[in-house]
């Protein structure tokens, strides 16, 4: 149901994505850390909104399709804005096209596998590179307005070639299993064309 807390908690997700946007084109302290509380209260509706989901036996169609995509558009925004913003310059751009690259194909997979009935469950090291990944946007969005002791543009650098390495070995792992299934289904498929294919017995004339 669309009105269940779990998935206006979900909408709400989607719902700040703009104003987080937005901030990060102003270019003061104060916009750096609204769009750091913001963004930190989607990561934490993402957990929350599917322990809730769980949790009350309100699971639903309409939840399983929209969490994905929250998640994803919140995380493709923020990476164009943090280098559209000049925090990620240079070859530290490659771990966010690394990154979005791995959403769209992971994408891909899910679509085509869930024609088959087939889902791809998350692993322990997909988990991790949520994480990572999530700590590490959060430094780029505050930048240069952090404390002035702290290297906070630079651990959000880091922090995000590791998340992309794991974004690599995690999206080679699920092309690995998509692929072996499609390789299953082209073999199924061409088995059941050999039997429409195989002429059927008639009656002989003597």
């Amino acid at each position: 149901m669309l009105t269940s807390l779990p998935n206006l908690l979900t909408l709400s997700r989607i719902a700040v994505i703009a104003p987080v946007t937005a901030l990060l084109y102003v270019d003061t302290s104060w916009a750096a850390w609204t769009a750091l509380g913001l963004y930190t209260y989607a990561c934490v509706t993402d957990y929350i909104d599917g322990w809730l989901a769980r949790a009350w036996a309100q699971e639903s169609a309409i939840g399983r399709f929209l969490d994905p995509i929250a998640d994803k558009l919140l995380v493709s925004a923020v990476l164009v804005m943090v280098v559209s913003a000049d925090r990620l310059t240079g070859v530290s751009v490659l771990p966010a096209v690394v990154i979005l690259l791995r959403e769209v194909l992971v994408s891909g997979l899910r679509e085509y596998l869930a024609t088959l009935n087939v889902g791809v469950p998350v692993t322990r090291l997909a988990k991790w590179k949520t994480t990572i990944q999530m700590l590490a946007l959060g430094f780029l969005i505050v930048g240069d307005f952090g404390p002035p002791t702290w290297p906070v543009l630079d651990i959000g650098v880091v922090g995000l070639w590791a998340a992309a390495a794991l974004t690599f070995v995690t999206g080679l792992d699920y092309s690995i299993v998509g692929f072996r299934h499609m390789l299953r289904d082209e073999k199924a498929a061409k088995g059941r064309d050999k039997t429409a294919e195989r002429p059927t017995g008639g009656a002989v004339g003597v």
